[in-house]
């Protein structure tokens, strides 16, 4: 973005489609993962339908997406020129390991055991509330992670991401 982006926000009746939030839950044996009433209630009618599980991009964990936030990401991998060897196998290799999941009548979803393995999950479990998506992260990795900033650091990258942006509210 340019030195003087202009952020627009414009107050929908649904303005994302993933909930806010961090999330703390139990995996069970079954490799089951119970969402939190809250999380469920946020997503509302989403819960009904598919969403799309994939191991994480920039560490292990996983990448969960409503089933909207899916085909949009999809719509714009599906501009990508396929005659271009490369490109192809960078999209051949992010696309490794997507799978669809629904959750099922006890609000639980149900991760596949590969994705497990992928994501180093144990039975504290985190679902951290991005943008874009959602992720699900061990709970021990997920702290590490997060407390690897430090309150200045934070401060700082703030400040350079959004000081050249105007939010207009």
């Amino acid at each position: 973005m340019g030195e003087n982006a202009v952020i627009l926000y414009r107050k929908t009746e649904k303005t994302m489609s993933n909930p806010t939030g961090t999330f703390i839950c139990k995996l069970d044996s079954k490799g089951r993962l119970m969402l939190p009433a809250d999380f469920r209630e946020q997503l509302g009618g989403q819960t009904e339908e598919d969403f799309v599980l994939r191991p994480g991009l920039h560490g292990t964990y996983l990448e969960l997406y409503t089933i909207g936030d899916w085909n949009r990401r999809r719509d714009v991998l599906m501009q990508v020129n396929t005659f271009d060897r490369r490109k192809l196998d960078i999209m051949r290799k992010y696309l490794d390991g997507v799978r669809r999941v629904k959750l099922d009548a006890s609000g639980r979803l149900q991760i596949p055991k590969d994705l497990l393995e992928r994501g180093a999950l144990s039975k504290d479990v985190v679902i951290d509330s991005m943008f874009t998506n959602m992720e699900i992260w061990d709970k021990t990795r997920y702290d590490e992670r997060v407390n690897a900033i430090s309150a200045d650091e934070l401060a700082q990258g703030v400040e350079d991401l959004f000081s050249s942006l105007t939010f207009n509210l």
